[in-house]
């Protein structure tokens, strides 16, 4: 690897994954197990047959990658699974030296008449917090050798569904039958907002943000401002998939908007030649501005290099992502892996990219690495945040020694 960034290096540092969803991220022969003991029907009951038919290394579009979750969600639907997919999620971070993760999914796909949105979180929290109990209770954890693990929940809302996704949405569709799509849309996504809050300030779960998350080109963010306002005054961290399959006018309205803290994907960020709004005279000065506003207030994207690959034809290799010029402008950027399975990555991969796919500096590497814990949306208080952070640092600048000898930290960010 290019400056001396070892795949030994990044499979020993610590590490976060900030953009990661849980029905995209199940373990194969588990995914297999529950469909078997649920009657769910999947097209191979092969771990190998699914890898050819559903969960494969390239995919020809959008809709094929998205096919994988019309069985991870089916499977999903038990308190028992779901904590056991968490478990199982945070047991797979831990081993390659994840040490926060922000897990992030629609608890309204999961929930019906007989299994609450609450039932639904805190079947993951159980999940999360048994394997968050047994690491930090390991004596290098206890000795200071080791980072503890640290969760937060990110309770999505959906841009678009229809009334055969789940339970729940089908039945807003009927106490809202006469309303307009969108009008349904948003009020799903307002009670979301509302769950989530109640979730942290009544029950004490470590929901830390509210996400906007599915198709993103027909579907403005704007449409849910209702629901953000509702999280914004809750203070609820706020993040959204915006820039991912839509150009800079996502983005800015996921900013200026719906208050966004960070930013899912933001793929199309640069990309001038989309803005379509005929007020925007000048889109090189839109976009040149839009950039410096998120690398000042350091508004962290959330970068899902594999998923990228994956889903968007004109991005083929990592040096035609847009991450470099993320770096080159001083931008927070957190690598993450979006889908576990359906991407078939794991964080330690996602940096490899990074290492080998474009050139950067150690420092430049350090910083993207330590922009996952800083911009992290903490469930501590921000003073443990901060102690947090800096046993993370100290334990990374340890490992740098080790690996790579001194260097100077100059260029690192705030």
């Amino acid at each position: 690897m290019k400056t001396g960034i070892s795949s030994e290096f990044i499979r020993e540092i610590p590490k976060t994954d900030l953009h990661v969803h849980l029905d995209g991220s199940l373990r194969l022969p588990s995914l297999i197990e529950m469909a078997q003991a649920g009657k769910v029907k999947l097209p191979s009951y092969e771990v190998e047959g699914l890898k050819e038919l559903v969960f494969k290394s390239s995919y020809a579009s959008l809709p094929e990658y998205l096919k994988g979750f019309m069985y991870t969600c089916a499977v999903l639907n038990t308190p028992e699974n779901l904590e056991r997919t968490a478990y199982e999620l945070a047991q797979d971070n831990l081993a390659e030296g994840v040490r926060y993760m922000e897990v992030r999914f629609a608890p309204q796909l999961h929930s019906r008449s007989d299994f609450s949105l609450e039932q639904v979180l805190q079947a993951v929290c159980q999940g999360m917090d048994r394997a968050k109990k047994e690491h930090n209770g390991k004596q290098a954890v206890l000795s200071n050798q080791d980072i503890p693990f640290e969760y937060g929940i990110i309770a999505c809302a959906l841009r678009s569904f229809n009334p055969h996704m789940a339970a729940y949405y089908a039945q807003i569709f009927d106490v809202m039958s006469y309303a307009p799509k969108k009008e349904i849309f948003a009020a799903a996504s307002l009670e979301m907002a509302r769950a989530a809050a109640e979730m942290v300030h009544e029950k004490g779960l470590p929901v830390v943000g509210f996400d906007l998350a599915g198709e993103e080109s027909g579907f403005p963010a704007i449409d849910h401002w209702t629901a953000y306002q509702y999280a914004h005054s809750r203070f609820l961290k706020k993040t959204v998939h915006a820039g991912e399959a839509y150009g800079p006018e996502s983005i800015f309205q996921a900013i200026t908007e719906c208050h966004a803290n960070r930013l899912g994907h933001g793929t199309f960020l640069f990309a001038g030649d989309m803005i379509r709004d005929p007020s925007i005279k000048d889109p090189k000065a839109f976009v040149r501005d839009l950039a410096e506003y998120i690398a000042s207030r350091r508004i962290t994207i959330e970068v899902c290099l594999t998923s990228n690959l994956q889903t968007t034809p004109i991005i083929r290799r990592v040096a035609d992502h847009p991450l470099k010029q993320m770096i080159d402008h001083n931008m927070s950027v957190s690598i993450c892996t979006d889908n576990r399975l359906v991407s078939n990555t794991t964080v330690t991969r996602e940096l490899e990219l990074v290492a080998q796919g474009m050139p950067i500096t150690r420092s430049q590497f350090r910083n993207i690495v330590i922009a996952g814990f800083k911009g992290s949306f903490f469930p501590g208080s921000y003073n443990e945040k901060r102690s947090y952070v800096r046993r993370v640092i100290d334990r990374y600048e340890e490992l740098e020694t080790k690996y790579m000898g001194k260097t100077s930290q100059e260029g690192s960010e705030d």
